[in-house]
């Protein structure tokens, strides 16, 4: 049976980061997207309560708008190649229409909350309005931070690649004090 070896796995998992560095941004891309993806219950339910203009095509963009934007994203960032540079664009495009379709549905979430005509109250069996709106808070933040970890990827990057992830072999310096044989 093999012993796993703490040390050397972290070793391996900085040589894969510093081999492809752009995997940091996609994991908090998918970050945000999976979470959106897992509260989509309450945006679904608060869409249905309120009943905003615009609300339901709010929730569809961001949905589909996160989906583009990581195909964008992937495909802006090609294994061992350089930078698509139109897919990063668009990309960056996809993330801002996201986060101005969550603006705009959570104005609507609050606009509907504090009507002084005919306010939405919050009850218990509403408590998914506030998840939402908060939810839709939290969200922004992630994409924030994922635009600034792809913004900041080539600075980081090269940090990354100062990092000596040599493995020292026992007699690698004395190839002089090999004998070879000869017949």
């Amino acid at each position: 049976m093999a012993k796993i070896n703490a040390k050397e796995g972290l070793r391996k998992f900085i040589v894969s980061i510093k081999r492809n560095t752009s995997r940091i941004p996609l994991l908090a891309f998918l970050i945000s997207f999976v979470y959106y993806s897992f509260n989509l219950s309450c945006i679904s339910n608060t869409t249905a309560k309120i009943q905003g203009p615009g609300m339901g095509l709010f929730g569809f963009m961001t949905m589909l708008f996160s989906m583009l934007g990581l195909v964008a994203f992937i495909n802006a960032f090609p294994h061992r190649k350089k930078v698509n540079r139109p897919m990063l664009v668009l990309m960056f495009f996809l993330v801002a229409l996201v986060i101005f379709a969550d603006v705009s549905y959570r104005n609507l979430i609050y606009r509907a909350v504090f009507d002084p005509v005919n306010p939405i109250a919050v009850t218990e069996s509403t408590a998914y309005i506030a998840t939402a709106a908060s939810m839709l808070s939290v969200h922004i933040v992630l994409l924030v931070i994922s635009i600034v970890l792809t913004a900041l990827l080539p600075v980081y990057s090269r940090l990354l690649k100062k990092i000596n992830t040599n493995i020292d072999v026992d007699g690698y310096g004395k190839m002089e004090a090999i004998e070879i044989e000869r017949d």
